[in-house]
């Protein structure tokens, strides 16, 4: 009888730790969740921007059939658009000649050799410049080239027209990356709210994808329009009370 009730004590002692065990380990769960309640968010921010620099190419073309003919033919070219740029107000730091190209077609190993015109030659000039409006001008005034003979290259040659940069990227970011946060925790307070929570503090970030539109905001190439449109989506996690 002693020895039923020596081994019925230590079994009971082993089932009311189990049970206390359990409750503790319950309780910590508990804990772990609620430590752990949290939510996710995204914040959306656009911000309407200038371009601050522009690279404008203005390429002429000549062709023949007597090398040094085209060549002169380019280089009084050369001369009229740097006479049109001057006009126009750019200085010679703004402005970049590039050297003339003339190509034999004769002498190309597997060209034609009916060719109409012998010598195909190309003038680029170049204009870079922080004056983003003034080039964005001249470019709509260079009808009185075209009068003068001057061969401008087009769009399926692979000019088109200025390109328009934004080199001070990095000093706009913070401002946009900002209204991001803000915007997200807006949202994250009101998801709180709603679930009878108090918005805590941010656990983590992810700041996403800048991405720089055109002025209207679509995903084309945003390098011929000045005004540019700044976009990120990022993401945050904000602790939950």
């Amino acid at each position: 009888m002693a020895d039923g009730r020596i081994g019925f004590i230590p079994a009971l002692m082993l089932s009311g730790a189990l049970v206390l065990a359990g409750w503790s380990i319950g309780k910590g769960l508990e804990a772990f969740r609620s430590a752990d309640r949290s939510v996710t968010v995204k914040g959306l921010a656009e911000l309407d921007v200038k371009s601050d620099f522009a690279s404008w190419t203005l390429a002429f073309r000549r062709a023949g059939n007597e090398f040094g003919q085209v060549q002169q033919a380019l280089a009084a070219d050369r001369d009229k658009v740097l006479d049109f740029l001057r006009a126009q107000g750019f200085n010679d730091d703004e402005v970049e000649v590039r050297p003339l190209e003339v190509q034999d077609l004769l002498a190309r190993e597997w060209g034609a050799t009916n060719v109409a015109l012998r010598f195909n030659g190309v003038g680029k000039v170049v204009v870079k410049s922080a004056r983003v409006d003034l080039v964005a001008a001249a470019a709509n005034k260079v009808d009185p080239l075209i009068q003068a003979g001057v061969q401008l290259a087009g769009s399926n040659e692979g000019v088109s027209g200025p390109r328009f940069q934004l080199r001070g990227f990095n000093d706009v970011k913070p401002r946009l990356l900002e209204e991001a946060t803000l915007n997200a925790r807006e949202q994250a307070k009101k998801f709180a709210a709603d679930a009878g929570a108090t918005l805590g503090a941010l656990k983590n970030a992810n700041q996403g994808v800048i991405r720089v539109l055109d002025d209207d905001g679509s995903d084309m190439d945003s390098s011929g329009t000045i005004g540019k449109r700044l976009r990120v989506v990022s993401t945050f996690e904000f602790a939950l009370r």
